[in-house]
């Protein structure tokens, strides 16, 4: 019993094993990254101005461009609503706090700060890729692109910020709030009532 199996399962897959240590590696590299948010956008930014650059200087691409700017607005969309929509849930109650006596209740994102970059530097590292193909270079009239893109943004948001405003929901962390300690009263005359 004690050698069946032992030796030939690795002896005949050895690409496998290769495979499934390189992917082991690979998400435990995303796990150090975790806490070091400012230096993963900073990377991230680096790839953004590369891509840029490349789209301006060979003047085209547009249409990748554009493809990537849906895909980052429905990034953003996902950052900025909450885990469980109020709007679906109106007959079990608010789950979010809507009055200042209701229970404190975090706001939970949709899609969290880490997702949402790894998938923002996924998808510029792709369309990077992509740049390098001509078969994806269709020639438009890139000012169309980017004005339909526009429209598009300024109605999501406003839609986006009415969901926010009916709810009474920031998705953003404000900062933690800070107590300032009793402050001494100025009547009176002393700690003993003098």
């Amino acid at each position: 019993m004690e050698g069946v199996g032992g030796d030939g399962a690795s002896v005949a897959s050895p690409v496998p094993e290769w495979g499934h240590d390189a992917c082991r590696m690979y998400q435990y590299c995303l796990d150090k990254t975790t806490p070091h948010m400012t230096y993963r956008w900073i990377g991230t930014l680096v790839i953004v101005v590369i891509y840029c650059l490349l789209v301006y200087y060979v003047q085209g691409f547009y249409i990748i461009s554009y493809g990537l700017g849906i895909y980052l607005l429905n990034l953003l969309i996902g950052f900025l609503s909450p885990l469980v929509d109020p709007e679906l849930k109106v007959s079990e109650g608010s789950l979010l706090p809507t009055k200042g006596s209701d229970e404190f209740k975090p706001f939970i994102r949709r899609l969290p700060e880490f997702k949402l970059w790894y998938a923002m530097t996924k998808a510029f590292r792709i369309a990077f890729v992509m740049a390098f193909f001509s078969v994806f270079d269709v020639p438009v009239f890139w000012p169309i692109l980017l004005c339909y893109w526009i429209v598009l943004f300024v109605l999501t948001m406003r839609r986006q910020i009415a969901h926010m405003i009916t709810y009474k929901y920031i998705p953003f962390n404000i900062g933690k709030q800070k107590y300032g300690g009793k402050k001494p009263s100025t009547s009176g005359g002393g700690p003993r009532g003098d």
